[in-house]
C-alpha cells in the first residue's frame, strides 16, 4: 500500500502487473502523482508495458547491475551523506586481515577449499573492550561445529544450571560485547565505506553492459532516476519477487538493493524500502507461523543438535542477542514452550525443551528428496506442494516411488498424487502406497492469513467443503488427537513420549460456534489464533503487546511477532484483524488489518526522522520526535518502530542490554548495532558483501573475478542430476521460468478449470524472432527444450518481448518458459521442470529456477 507513496519504483525480479495484479493498483496510484516506474527484466511484459522505462537485462546477473548502482551512486558521490552516517554501518571498522574478493580472485577471507565454507573470523567489526565478566562456573558443554574460535560465539551456560533460578538479565550482560570501533571521517581504509567503495569500484557502467548486456546509457538513466528520486524530499522503492530469490546468489541479490536503498536513504521512510512480494494470501503467513524446517513460529531459530542448544539455558543465551530486539528472546521462547505443553510445562522440566527435535543438517525440500531417492524416508506428507512438476521433476517422481507410504491432501488429483500416471512412470514397479485426502478451498474454512506487507486479516468461512473435503487445520488437529491416544495407551520405545502426551490440543470448536456446519468437529481457528497471539496464563486474557510476555511461565504465546493481534479493551477481546474498511489513514491503514510486529506498518521508522528527531522534510514527515512531549510520534497513527521515549540525544551505552546499548540515532533495532548493515559481519554464508557469480548453468565466465561461480552454492551430485557443461557451446541458451495470469503455480488450483483451461491451453516457450530465424522456426511450431536433466516439448511464442542480449562480444539468445502445466487436469502439457536442477543459494536452500542454460530444437519430444 505505501508504494503510492514513492517517487520511483524499480520492478526488478518482478512481473507485478501479471502475477500481483490487485497490489499493482499501489504503483499505478504512485504513478499517477507523477512517480517514474522502472522495470529491469529479461522479458518485455505487461508490467514493461506500464512503465517509463523497460530495461533488459541477462538472467542470473542482477547482482552485476545493483553492484554498478552502488559504483555510480559511490563514485558521483550521490549518497545520502546524513543518513549513511548515522544510520548504517558505513563508519565502522572492520578486522584489519579481512581480504575482499578483488584481492583474493572472487573469494573473501577464510575461505576453506575442502569444507566449501568460509570462517569468518577476518570479517568481525574492530571493537572496544566489552564490560567485565562476572565469574561463572565452567560449562560442561564444548564449543559446536561453525562455532569455534567465532569473537561471536555464545558462551555456554554454567555447568549442570537449568533456567531454574536464571537470571537470564544477568547472564546475558556477561555476554555483551565491546562497542564497535568506528572512524566518522569515512576515511579509513577499514571502515564499511572504504571497503564498499573498493568492492564495488570494478562494476562500471561499461562492466555491467559487458556482463548483463544491458545498453550503458540505460543502466546510466535508471541510476540518475533513482539518485534524482531520493534524499530528504523524495523517496524511491524496489519491487522483487521470486525472479530475485530463486538463484543460487538470491539472497545477496536483495541485500545488493539493500545496500542501494541505504545509501540512497530509503530504509524506514515512506514510499522507500524492498517490496517482497508473495505468490498469494499467506505466503507469509506460513513463514511467521513457519512451515519451514530449520524455524519455530515467530522465526525463532529450531534447535540445532550442531549448535549450543543441548538445554534450554543453553538454547536461549545462545539465540539471545544481548545488543539488540532480540534480547527479549527469553521470553518469547518460554512463551512458546508454555503454549506449546501447557499446564505440564513449568521450569523444574525446563518447559519440555527437552523433548523438542534438534535438526541434524540441512532438512529442506531439495536435500530430502535426495535422501528419498536414495530410500532414506518411507513415507512423505504432502499438502501445498506438487513435487511431481516441481524442480527436476522426473528426480522427484523417482524419489516418490521409493516411498513405502504417500499422504495427499489437495483440492484436486494432483500429479504427485498420482505420480505412477507419468508417461516415463512403470506402475508395476512402484510398491508405494497411495492416500488422497479431499482438502477445503480457503473460502470454505475459518482462519487468518498475512500477506506480503505483513498484514492480518481474519476471515470467516463462505461455504462448507463439498463431500468429504476437510480443513487441513482438520487433518492435523485430528492427527494429533490420534497419536495422544496412542500414546496414553502406554505405547512403548517411542522417542519424544512426553512432547506427544503433553501438547496442548485444546482446539475443539464450542457447539454455538457449529449450529451450521457440515463437519461439527472442525477445529475451531479463532482459539489457535488466540493462543499464536498469547495470553496471560493465569487469567486466559489475551496479552496486547509482546513487550508484556515474560519468560517465567506466566504468559503463553504462540509466536511473538503476532502477539497484539487480540486486544483487551476494557473487558472485551477486539480482534484487530476485523477489518474497519470506512476509515482512511493516509499513508498506512491501520484499521485495515494488523501488521506484525505492534502493527508496525513502516519497519524501522525512526529512520524517516533526521539524527536529531526532526523529518528529513515536510514532504515525507512520518515518524518524529516530540521534545515537548518526550515521546516518538507518528500522525498516520502507525506503530512506532523504535523505544518510544527514547531521546534521539542518547548516548550509546556499552552495558546497556538490548536496544540500550544503542544510541538514540540507531533505527534498526533488530540489529545488534542497531544500524543498517552495507557490510554483514554474520548470518550470511556467502560473504560479507554482494559479489557477482554466474549461474551454476551459464554460457559464459565471470568476467568479474578468476571463480567463476558462487563457491559455497549448495549442489547435489546425484544420480539424475547432471549439470549442463558450464561456459561450454552444447547448451548455449539463457532460460528462465515464469508465470502467467491466468494458472496458479503448478496449475492445480487453474488448469481443472475450463475457462481458464481455454485462456491459457497449453505450454509454451517465448523466443525471439533473431532465435527463431537461426533455428528455422515458426510461431507454433513445436519445439524442445533440452538439457542434461531430459526434455520438455512446448510451442513455439516468437515475440520481440525477448531479444538477444550481447555478453562480452558475444551474443546470447535467452527464452522464457511458464511452468503450470502437467498431466492431470483438462488442460495438460509437458513438464516445464523437467529440465531444471537441483542447485541452491547456500543461505536458504532455494532452487535456480531463474538463470540456468539449454539447447533449443525445432520438432516433438515424442513420436
Amino acid at each position: 500500500m505505501d508504494l503510492q507513496n514513492s517517487d520511483a519504483i524499480v520492478f526488478m525480479g518482478s512481473n507485478m502487473a501479471e502475477c500481483h495484479p490487485c497490489g499493482f493498483k499501489w504503483p499505478m496510484k504512485a504513478k499517477a502523482k507523477g512517480a517514474t516506474l522502472i522495470h529491469v527484466d529479461p522479458r518485455f511484459t505487461r508490467t514493461s508495458a506500464m512503465c517509463d522505462q523497460y530495461v533488459p537485462i541477462r538472467s542470473g546477473t542482477d547482482i552485476a547491475f545493483l553492484g554498478g548502482l552502488v559504483n555510480y551512486i559511490l563514485t558521483n558521490k550521490k549518497y545520502f551523506n546524513d543518513y549513511v552516517l548515522s544510520f548504517t554501518n558505513a563508519a565502522t571498522l572492520i578486522n584489519a586481515g579481512f581480504k575482499d574478493t578483488e584481492d583474493n580472485d572472487g573469494f573473501f577471507s577464510g575461505f576453506n577449499a575442502t569444507t566449501r565454507a568460509y570462517d569468518r573470523a577476518t570479517w568481525q567489526y574492530q571493537t572496544g573492550n566489552a564490560p567485565p565478566r562476572a565469574p561463572e562456573p565452567q560449562s560442561n558443554s564444548e564449543a559446536k561445529e561453525g562455532q569455534a574460535g567465532s569473537p561471536t560465539a555464545p558462551v555456554p551456560a554454567p555447568q549442570g544450571q537449568s533456567v531454574k533460578g536464571a537470571n537470564f538479565a544477568a547472564l546475558i550482560a556477561n555476554r555483551l560485547p565491546g562497542q564497535p570501533l568506528q572512524d566518522k571521517t569515512l576515511t579509513d581504509p577499514n571502515t564499511v565505506f572504504q571497503i564498499l567503495k573498493r568492492h564495488y569500484a570494478r562494476y562500471t557502467p561499461d562492466l555491467v553492459e559487458k556482463i548483463c548486456g544491458t545498453p550503458k546509457e540505460l543502466f546510466i538513466k535508471v541510476a540518475d532516476t533513482l539518485i534524482a528520486n531520493s534524499g530528504p524530499d523524495k523517496t524511491s522503492a524496489f519491487v522483487y519477487a521470486v525472479g530475485w530469490t530463486q538463484h543460487t546468489t538470491g539472497v545477496q541479490l536483495i541485500r545488493t538493493a539493500g545496500l542501494v536503498q541505504l545509501l540512497l536513504g530509503n530504509i524506514g521512510r515512506p514510499g522507500g524500502g524492498i517490496m517482497a512480494l508473495r505468490g498469494h494470501a499467506s505466503i507469509q503467513g506460513s513463514t511467521d507461523i513457519a512451515s519451514l524446517y530449520n524455524l519455530h513460529p515467530g522465526y525463532l531459530n529450531t534447535p540445532d543438535a550442531s549448535k549450543t542448544h543441548d538445554t534450554l539455558l543453553n538454547y536461549i543465551l545462545t539465540e539471545t542477542q544481548p545488543t539488540s530486539f532480540w534480547s527479549n528472546t527469553p521470553a518469547y521462547v518460554i512463551s512458546q514452550l508454555k503454549a506449546w505443553f501447557g499446564d505440564s510445562a513449568s521450569v523444574d522440566n525446563d518447559y519440555f525443551y527437552d523433548t523438542l527435535p534438534k535438526i541434524t543438517g540441512d532438512h529442506s525440500h531439495l536435500p530430502v528428496m535426495v535422501e528419498m531417492s536414495q530410500g532414506k524416508i518411507q513415507g512423505m506428507i504432502l499438502t501445498g506442494q506438487n513435487p511431481a512438476t516441481s524442480l527436476n521433476a522426473a528426480f522427484q517422481r523417482n524419489a516418490m516411488s521409493k516411498l513405502k507410504w504417500l499422504v495427499v491432501l489437495d483440492f484436486y488429483e494432483t500429479e504427485s498424487s498420482v505420480f505412477w500416471k507419468h508417461a516415463d512412470a512403470s506402475p508395476a514397479d512402484i510398491q508405494t502406497e497411495v492416500f488422497f485426502l479431499p482438502a477445503a478451498h480457503v473460502a470454505e474454512k475459518d482462519g487468518s492469513m498475512t500477506q506480503t506487507q505483513r498484514t492480518i486479516q481474519f476471515h470467516k468461512k463462505a461455504a462448507d467443503p463439498p463431500g468429504d473435503a476437510r480443513s487441513d487445520l482438520f487433518f492435523w488437529y485430528d492427527l494429533g488427537l490420534r497419536l495422544k491416544k496412542l500414546y496414553a495407551a502406554g505405547r512403548t520405545g517411542a522417542k519424544n513420549l512426553d512432547a506427544i502426551k503433553n501438547m496442548t490440543l485444546d482446539y475443539a470448536p464450542d457447539p454455538a460456534d457449529v449450529a451450521d456446519w457440515i463437519h461439527k468437529d472442525e477445529p475451531s481457528a479463532l482459539k489457535i489464533f488466540k493462543e499464536i497471539n498469547g495470553y496471560d496464563y493465569k487469567t486466559k486474557n489475551p496479552i496486547n503487546s509482546f513487550a508484556n510476555l515474560a519468560s517465567d511461565g506466566s504468559t503463553a504465546a504462540g509466536a511473538w511477532i503476532y502477539t497484539g493481534m487480540l486486544q483487551l479493551v476494557n473487558g472485551a477481546v477486539v480482534n484487530r484483524g476485523e477489518m474497519n474498511p470506512g476509515k482512511n489513514d493516509g499513508w498506512v491503514s491501520p484499521n485495515w488489518g494488523w501488521a506484525w510486529p505492534a502493527n508496525r506498518h513502516q519497519l524501522y521508522n525512526r529512520a524517516s526522522a533526521d539524527p536529531a528527531g526532526n523529518p528529513w522534510s515536510a514532504k515525507k514527515k512520518y515518524t518524529y520526535w516530540d521534545a515537548a512531549a518526550k515521546t516518538w510520534k507518528n500522525d498516520p497513527g502507525d506503530g512506532i518502530d523504535f523505544t518510544a521515549t527514547k531521546d534521539p540525544a542518547t548516548p550509546a551505552n556499552p552495558t546497556g542490554i538490548g536496544v540500550a546499548f544503542h544510541d538514540g540515532a540507531s533505527p534498526f533495532i533488530l540489529k545488534k548495532d542497531g544500524k543498517g548493515w552495507l557490510f554483514a559481519y554474520e548470518g550470511l554464508s556467502d560473504g560479507p558483501l554482494p559479489t557477482h557469480y554466474e549461474p551454476w548453468e551459464s554460457p559464459v565466465k565471470n568476467l568479474l573475478y578468476k571463480q567463476d561461480r558462487n563457491p559455497v552454492a549448495k549442489i547435489y551430485d546425484v544420480t539424475g542430476n547432471k549439470y549442463n557443461e558450464f561456459a561450454g557451446s552444447q547448451f548455449p541458451t539463457v532460460i528462465t521460468t515464469y508465470r502467467v495470469t491466468e494458472h496458479h503455480l503448478s496449475g492445480t488450483m487453474s488448469r481443472w478449470l475450463p475457462w481458464l483451461a481455454e485462456l491459457m491451453p497449453e505450454l509454451f516457450v517465448e523466443i525471439s524472432p533473431e532465435l527463431a530465424k537461426e533455428k528455422t522456426i515458426a510461431n507454433g511450431d513445436y519445439l524442445r527444450v533440452i538439457t542434461e536433466r531430459g526434455t520438455t516439448e512446448a510451442r513455439a511464442l516468437v515475440t520481440k518481448r525477448l531479444r538477444p542480449l550481447t555478453i562480452n562480444g558475444q551474443v546470447v539468445h535467452q527464452v522464457g518458459m511458464p511452468w503450470h502445466w502437467g498431466y492431470q487436469g483438462i488442460a495438460t502439457g509437458d513438464v516445464a521442470n523437467t529440465v531444471t536442477s537441483f542447485v541452491a543459494d547456500p543461505n536458504v536452500s532455494i532452487h535456480e529456477g531463474k538463470a540456468f542454460t539449454c539447447r533449443i530444437e525445432k520438432g516433438r519430444a515424442r513420436a
